[in-house]
């Protein structure tokens, strides 16, 4: 483990939270920054947040705050959570506050809202291909890193140096980072993946079983690998932790929001109901519109996403989009 370090962790939600508090247990002190004023305040002053870390009491090594300013005076080490949609305002902010030295890590799943770019792309757009940078991606369970279970991640990065570090400062006995170079596949696979868990949660919601289930899992990677390649990624890139094991994870275990949401939409809820219940962000709702678009301006062959674009954005029929998967032209697999 890497000796003390002070890191800011910019989005306070349950991911950016379970890495706060897994730093913290590391040995290291959090600035943890959110835009909910009311919450962070709430949050220095009582030190419990029952909806992001049920049952911890806040160490002091985390300092809660809705000042960005003041969490990134404090270091220039950056780790930013926040949902996809709020990603490029995030990084416009760091910019405008930067620190000397700045690095800037992120643990956020998705691509740009209607530009459809990889944030690496965002990232360097705006603070300059010269500043360290690395993305955070891999089959995580934000309760279960808080709970310290074992847990794998992919740290990516053109910066080999600032990779190790960020490993050195992550890593404990029960959770284990590798690193890659492979920038770009790391991201697409852990943005398409959500859009692959709905349209899991939709067959199982439909009863569908676990033959259609393993079906477009399998299928499902194919698409992911399809369109990785073409945007720069290496094939072997997704048959890792942040390709298939991301895939595994977030299409077959309940705790996974988009596979939850899909459930809900086979089972014949309305998109609004089920991310009331929810109650959190659903990464593939949006990342299927970025993903379909992004695959239709490149000529990529990908039906499943198709499929739950058509059911969430044009009223398709669930039972009827999983049928017209299985009657298309007979091909070679």
């Amino acid at each position: 483990m890497n000796a003390h370090h002070t890191i800011a962790v910019l989005g306070a939600g349950s991911w950016g939270s379970a890495l706060a508090m897994l730093l913290v247990r590391n040995g290291h002190t959090v600035w943890l920054w959110d835009h909910d004023g009311a919450r962070m305040h709430a949050l220095a002053k009582d030190r419990v947040d029952p909806l992001f870390l049920p049952g911890v009491v806040l160490p002091e090594s985390i300092n809660p705050t809705d000042c960005m300013e003041n969490a990134l005076a404090a270091t220039n080490e950056v780790l930013v959570v926040v949902p996809s949609h709020a990603f490029r305002a995030t990084i416009d902010a760091c910019a405008l506050l930067r620190p000397a030295k700045l690095r800037l890590a992120w643990a956020t799943k998705g691509l740009e809202p209607v530009t459809e770019r990889p944030f690496s792309v965002v990232v360097d757009e705006v603070l300059g291909a010269d500043t360290p940078t690395a993305v955070l991606s891999g089959p995580t369970f934000a309760s279960e890193v808080l709970a310290g279970q074992p847990t794998a991640i992919t740290i990516a990065s053109r910066f080999a140096d600032y990779a190790q570090w960020l490993a050195g400062c992550l890593r404990n006995a029960n959770f284990r980072p590798y690193t890659s170079d492979d920038v770009l596949g790391v991201q697409i696979g852990g943005a398409v993946k959500n859009v692959m868990a709905i349209a899991v949660g939709i067959s199982d919601g439909l009863g569908f079983g676990a033959n259609a289930r393993a079906a477009l899992i399998t299928r499902g990677l194919a698409e992911i690998i399809r369109l990785g390649v073409v945007l720069g990624g290496r094939p072997e890139t997704f048959m890792g932790l942040t390709g298939v094991g991301d895939l595994v994870l977030t299409c077959t275990d309940d705790l996974s929001r988009n596979r939850r949401f899909g459930l809900a939409i086979g089972r014949g809820e309305k998109a609004d109901a089920a991310l009331k219940t929810i109650g959190q962000v659903v990464e593939g709702l949006t990342t299927v519109q970025e993903v379909m678009s992004l695959a239709r301006r490149l000529g990529v062959e990908m039906p499943i996403t198709n499929q739950v674009y058509a059911v969430l954005y044009e009223g398709h029929d669930p039972h009827t989009a999983v049928q017209t998967l299985l009657t298309r032209a007979l091909r070679a697999e």
